[in-house]
């Protein structure tokens, strides 16, 4: 029969078992999965490119993007 041996009372702990280090690993971790989702989203989302203003005889949803283009407009002239 063999004897349990116990450690010494100051025996380091395996790294994964200290509070510190999933706190210095897990934040940028965090990060770096929020980024790629964010990413992910962001490719997959894109709103289509807009090149020209819709006529006035336009379908409405055509005309439903003269705001953005108005504001687009707005926010590249010179103050």
């Amino acid at each position: 029969m063999m004897k349990s041996i116990d450690k010494p009372a100051g025996a380091p702990r395996p790294w994964w078992r200290e509070p510190m280090m999933w706190l210095v690993i897990g934040g940028p971790a965090i990060v770096v999965v929020a980024a790629i989702g964010t990413g992910i989203v962001a490719w997959r989302g894109a709103d289509r490119v807009v090149l020209e203003a819709p006529s006035v005889n336009a379908a409405p949803s055509d005309r439903a993007l003269e705001p953005a283009l108005a504001a687009r407009n707005h926010a590249a002239t010179p103050h």
